[in-house]
């Protein structure tokens, strides 16, 4: 079960690190960024982009448990996540964001994810 749940959270990033490479500023644009220029869509592409894709390198190592990096990388990646989640309750005390799309539907992906992943590594 362990195994599948790393699986499941890699594909998230995977999707996410590949769209963020290939279409930048559609990746962004449910936030209301605009990515209007090459600098803007650099840093898309390196944060979300490549970014994701070496998460879920990290999480498919860690689902074979290569070099015995399973429960260390788990763990980084669920903490990385609970941190993205604690990004949004600051925005909720700051911003208010009401609207459940984007910002809240992604405060419960990384929520669930992180609680899945730290599940995993007995926590």
């Amino acid at each position: 079960m362990a195994t599948v749940v790393i699986a499941v959270v890699a594909v998230f990033f995977l999707g996410m690190g590949v769209y963020g490479l290939v279409a930048p500023a559609a990746l962004i644009r449910p936030f209301r960024i605009v990515a209007d220029s090459a600098e803007a869509r650099t840093e898309i592409r390196a944060v979300y982009g490549g970014f994701g894709v070496a998460v879920a390198g990290l999480l498919a190592a860690a689902a074979t448990d290569a070099g015995g990096i399973r429960r260390g990388a788990v763990i980084s990646v669920a903490v990385a996540l609970l941190g993205m989640a604690l990004g949004r309750l600051v925005a909720r005390v700051v911003e208010r964001p009401s609207a459940f799309y984007p910002s809240w539907l992604y405060f419960w992906v990384e929520i669930a994810g992180g609680g899945a992943l730290l599940a995993t590594a007995g926590w």
